[in-house]
C-alpha cells in the first residue's frame, strides 16, 4: 500500500512538472511604478440642482503600475484611495459627502480600482477593471491617454497618464434623491472622474499592490 502510494505521489509530481514546462506561467518583463500622489490628481465633478458644476477631489491615494513599455496592454494598474479625503472646498457638503447620504466613509473607509486588462483603442487606451466603492464593486472602462516617460534629474523613469471616466453613482449603491424647487436633483447622479498620473520607477512592494481575489 505504501509502495503504491510513493508511485502515485511520484507520478503526480511528473504531471506538475510536466504541465509547467507545457504551460509555463506568464512573466513580468516590464518596469514597476509608484504613483506620485504630489505629482498626480484625481478630481470629480458633478452637477448641483442643473444650474452649475460642483468640482472636488481625493487628497490622500496611492498605487502602482507594472508597465510594459512596448506593449502597454500587458501593463497593470492598481489605486486606492481614501474616501474621507474628498474635498469640495465647502466644509458643510464635504461633511455630508462623507455621510451615509454619499460615502458612508466609516462604514466604506477605501475606494480601490485593480485593473483587469488594458485595451488598445485608437490613439488611446481603454483600461478596464473594477471599481470598488460603497461596499459595491463594477467593472468600469476608462479611456487613458499614455504620456509618455522621462528620466528625472535623480535619474528615475517617470511616466505619464491622463483619463476621464463618467459613472451612475447609484450603480454603487449611493443613491440620494433629493428634488430642487426646478424639478433637478440636488446631486446629480452622473459623477465625472478624471485622473491626471504620474508615477516613478522602483522595485515592486507587496505594500504597493491591492490583492485580486
Amino acid at each position: 500500500m505504501e509502495k503504491l502510494f510513493r508511485e502515485k505521489q511520484m507520478i503526480r509530481t511528473v504531471i506538475l512538472l510536466a504541465a509547467g514546462l507545457i504551460f509555463p506561467r506568464p512573466s513580468f518583463c516590464g518596469e514597476h511604478y509608484r504613483i506620485e500622489p504630489g505629482q498626480s490628481a484625481v478630481n470629480f465633478s458633478v452637477k448641483h440642482m442643473v444650474l452649475s458644476t460642483v468640482r472636488g477631489k481625493f487628497t490622500d491615494f496611492s498605487g502602482s503600475l507594472d508597465l510594459e513599455e512596448n506593449d502597454l496592454t500587458k501593463s497593470s494598474v492598481t489605486v486606492k484611495i481614501n474616501a474621507a479625503s474628498i474635498i469640495t472646498e465647502n466644509t458643510l457638503r464635504d461633511k455630508d459627502l462623507r455621510s451615509p447620504n454619499f460615502l458612508d466613509t466609516e462604514k466604506y473607509p477605501e475606494i480601490t480600482f485593480v485593473s483587469r486588462r488594458v485595451v488598445k483603442q485608437n490613439d488611446g487606451y481603454l483600461l478596464v477593471g473594477d471599481l470598488n466603492m460603497h461596499g459595491v464593486s463594477k467593472e468600469v472602462d476608462i479611456p487613458v491617454t499614455y504620456n509618455g516617460r522621462v528620466k528625472d534629474l535623480a535619474g528615475k523613469m517617470r511616466i505619464g497618464f491622463e483619463g476621464h471616466v463618467t459613472i451612475n453613482r447609484k450603480e454603487w449603491g449611493i443613491t440620494y434623491s433629493k428634488v430642487a424647487d426646478n424639478g433637478g436633483l440636488v446631486a446629480a447622479n452622473e459623477v465625472t472622474i478624471e485622473l491626471d498620473i504620474e508615477a516613478m520607477s522602483m522595485p515592486v512592494k507587496s505594500e504597493d499592490h491591492i490583492d485580486q481575489k
